[in-house]
């Protein structure tokens, strides 16, 4: 299949599955006589375990390890259970940050019960106040999620 088949048949972008082969974790594919590149089902199979393991929030460096095991099946899977008790440590941190979120996020939404003239609105009060105090290790609670900061 074409790139353009693979994508839709793995719901990924043509550009992420060009990236994907960039950083070595999909195998480059045959080309034809013509340049285009041709893909099996062993790409597919490939992206689609790559797509899973990037919803359940696995960095590229997690997916790498996964893959080069999927690729060595023989070998000892110790490591694998190493990256996936780093990763639900990781999970773990990350909604004990959402929790702190929202409990401030609520605490700023009990500023303001009404609407009013946006000057006396109590939300961004709050926030006006919070963005001029030095940091507490806040403003990076999900590093990359929301994009560059």
């Amino acid at each position: 299949m074409k790139i353009g088949e693979l994508a839709a048949a793995s719901d990924t972008g043509v550009e992420t599955i060009r990236y994907y082969e960039r950083e070595g974790l999909l195998p480059e594919p045959a080309r034809t006589e013509s340049n285009y590149r041709t893909y099996g089902q062993e790409h597919l199979a490939r992206l689609q375990f790559i797509r899973y393991c990037r919803g359940l929030d696995m960095s590229l460096d997690e997916v790498r390890v996964l893959l080069r095991f999927k690729d060595s099946p023989h070998e000892n899977c110790g490591d694998v259970n190493t990256v996936l008790d780093e990763h639900i440590g990781h999970v773990s941190r990350r909604i004990k940050e959402l929790r702190a979120l929202e409990k401030e996020l609520r605490g700023l939404r009990a500023q303001c019960g009404e609407a009013r003239e946006a000057q006396e609105c109590g939300i961004l009060e709050g926030l006006s106040k919070a963005s001029n105090r030095p940091k507490k290790g806040r403003g990076q609670h999900l590093k990359g999620v929301h994009g560059p900061t």
